[in-house]
């Protein structure tokens, strides 16, 4: 049985691929962008009404620095294209079933750039949805 662990390993191991982007399976103490980190959001349980396959969604938050806001909107347009070589969705489906761990998953959708004050920082931020479906 797939765990919410080896769910979030994977994805972080995906988002890894993006040359010069940090993952994180775990929310950090601190912010080093750029950085995903992945964090569970939703679990549906039972979706083919038996037990044995649950609907997972996780959120990949893409962090960057704001010092250049014009640099650091560019760099999440690039993370936020469909297809690329800096595309998380591409990343992200690249392996769709984490090493044979998850039965598919899917990026759904990105939720939207704001900016987010952590400590006395704020960094430019996309919210990536990741829909995971798992016995």
């Amino acid at each position: 049985m797939t765990t919410i662990t080896d769910i979030r390993t994977g994805l972080a191991a995906n988002v890894g691929t993006i040359n010069g982007l940090r993952t994180s399976a775990t929310v950090p103490d601190q912010i080093n962008p750029p950085v995903a980190v992945v964090m569970p959001s939703r679990i549906s349980y039972d979706r083919a009404y038996h037990r044995g396959l649950d609907e997972y969604e996780f959120t990949v938050t893409v962090f960057v620095g704001r010092a250049e806001e014009r640099v650091a909107q560019n760099l999440l347009d690039g993370y936020c294209n469909p297809t690329g070589t800096s595309s998380v969705k591409t990343a992200i489906e690249g392996d769709r079933t984490l090493g044979g761990a998850v039965s598919d998953l899917r990026v759904t959708e990105m939720r939207g750039i704001t900016p987010v004050l952590v400590g006395d920082t704020t960094y430019l931020t996309a919210e990536f949805v990741v829909s995971v479906f798992a016995q």
